[in-house]
C-alpha cells in the first residue's frame, strides 16, 4: 500500500508553521496511542503513521527534501523498489540478469505529490454549491531549465559512478546486491551547470492560485480532486493531484446531520397551552407550521423535503424542528396576578392539568415508600 502524503497524516496545509506540526502530532498521539487503545491495530498504525510524518516534517532538512521529492527523498528504499523487500527482490534480479545477461532497467522518473488543502465554507454554499478561489503553496516545474536543473544550453551528464542507473551493485559472494547511488542519489545523472533559477533541483517553490467549483450537497469531510494540481514530477514524472477537504462553518440556525437539517425554535407560554401557527426558517426562506393545542416542550416537528440534497441523492433531506416553550420574564403586577389565579385553577385539579407533574411525584412517592 502507498504512503499517504505526512501532510495528509497530520491533517495539515503544506504552509503549515512549526507548532502547527507540534500541535497535530500530539493531538493524534494522544488520541491514537497504544496504551490508551490496547489491542487496536488501526489505532496503533495511525500512531505509527503520525509518529513518522512529524519525525521527518519537524526537522527542516528532511522536510525540506520531501517537500522537493515526496517520499522518494526521505526514503533511501523508494528508488530501489518496495520498501522492506527492496534489497531482497533486487539480489535475485541482479543474479537472473547476470545469468541471463538482461537486467532490469531502472526508472528514475518520480510522480510528484499529492497535496491537500482543507477549504472552510458555510452551509449555505455546502447545500447550493458554489466556486471559489484558493491560493496554495507547491513545487512547479522551473521554467528557465525546464525542469533538468540544468543552466539552459547545458544538459545533465551521466554519472559515472553508477554508470547512469542510479543503482550501484556490490557483490557479495554469490549475491548481487544493488543501493542507491551516493553520488547522485538515484538520479543516474549529475548536473555540473546548476541552473541560476533553481540552484539545479529543476523545481521551484511557489504559491498558485485556482478555481474550484464545490458541487451542491457537498458534507463534512468530502474531498474534490483536481488531477494533475499537485506537486510537479521529478525528472520530467506526472504530476500529483490536489484534493481540497470540506470543512462545514457552525451555522447560527442549524446543524446538519448527513441530508437532514436540525434547529431549536422558541415558542410562548401560550401558544403551547392553545396552539396557533408559527414560522420557522428554512434554507429557501420561512415556513409556517401549526402548533397544536397542549404541545410539550422539545416536541419536534418534521417538514419533508426542507433539508439538504446531498451529492449523492435522488432527494432532500427533511428539516426537524424542535420547540422550546419558553417561561415569559420581566412580568407586570397583571401577568403575575393572571398566573397566580391559573395557578390555583390548576392545583384544584393538578392530575387532569398537569398528568406530567402528577406522574413523576407518584413515582417518587412509590420509591421513598419502598
Amino acid at each position: 500500500m502507498a504512503k499517504r502524503d505526512f501532510y495528509e497524516v497530520l491533517g495539515l496545509n503544506r504552509d503549515a508553521s512549526d507548532e502547527d506540526l507540534k500541535k497535530s502530532y500530539r493531538k493524534l498521539a494522544m488520541k491514537h496511542h497504544p496504551d490508551r487503545n490496547p489491542d487496536n491495530p488501526k489505532s496503533e498504525g495511525q500512531f505509527k503513521e503520525a509518529k513518522e510524518a512529524y519525525e521527518i516534517l519537524s526537522e527542516p532538512a528532511k522536510r525540506a527534501a520531501y517537500d522537493q521529492y515526496g517520499h522518494a527523498g526521505v526514503d533511501p528504499a523508494a528508488a530501489g523498489g518496495t520498501a522492506g523487500m527492496g534489497g531482497f527482490a533486487d539480489a535475485f534480479g541482479d543474479i537472473f540478469g547476470d545469468i541471463f545477461g538482461g537486467g532490469r532497467g531502472r526508472s528514475n522518473v518520480y510522480r510528484g505529490a499529492d497535496l491537500r488543502y482543507n477549504l472552510e465554507i458555510g452551509l449555505e454554499d455546502a447545500a447550493r454549491g458554489t466556486e471559489t478561489k484558493i491560493r496554495i503553496p507547491t513545487l512547479e516545474e522551473c521554467e528557465t531549465c525546464k525542469g533538468s536543473g540544468a543552466k539552459p544550453g547545458t544538459q545533465p551528464v551521466k554519472c559515472t559512478t553508477c554508470d547512469g542507473h542510479g543503482q550501484v551493485r556490490m557483490q557479495q559472494g554469490f549475491f548481487s546486491i544493488q543501493q542507491t547511488c551516493p553520488k547522485c542519489h538515484g538520479g543516474g545523472k549529475i548536473v555540473q551547470t546548476p541552473c541560476a533559477t533553481c540552484r539545479g533541483a529543476g523545481r521551484l517553490k511557489e504559491h498558485k492560485t485556482l478555481s474550484v467549483k464545490i458541487p451542491s450537497g457537498v458534507d463534512e469531510g468530502d474531498r474534490i480532486r483536481l488531477s494533475g494540481e499537485g506537486e510537479a514530477g521529478v525528472n520530467g514524472g506526472p504530476a500529483g493531484d490536489l484534493y481540497v477537504v470540506i470543512n462545514l462553518k457552525a451555522h447560527s440556525v442549524f446543524q446538519r446531520d448527513h441530508n437532514d437539517l436540525h434547529c431549536e425554535m422558541p415558542i410562548s407560554f401560550t401558544t403551547a397551552a392553545l396552539g396557533g401557527e408559527i414560522e420557522i426558517p428554512t434554507l429557501e426562506g420561512y415556513a409556517k407550521i401549526k402548533i397544536p393545542a397542549e404541545t410539550q416542550s422539545g416536541k419536534v416537528f418534521r417538514l419533508r423535503g426542507k433539508g439538504i440534497k446531498g451529492v449523492r441523492s435522488s432527494t432532500h433531506g427533511d428539516l426537524m424542528c424542535r420547540v422550546v416553550v419558553e417561561t415569559p420574564v420581566n412580568l407586570t403586577a397583571r401577568q403575575r396576578e393572571l398566573l397566580n389565579e391559573l395557578e390555583s385553577i390548576n392545583a384544584n385539579d393538578s392530575g387532569k392539568h398537569n398528568p406530567r407533574a402528577k406522574s413523576w411525584m407518584d413515582k417518587v412517592r412509590e420509591f421513598f415508600e419502598q
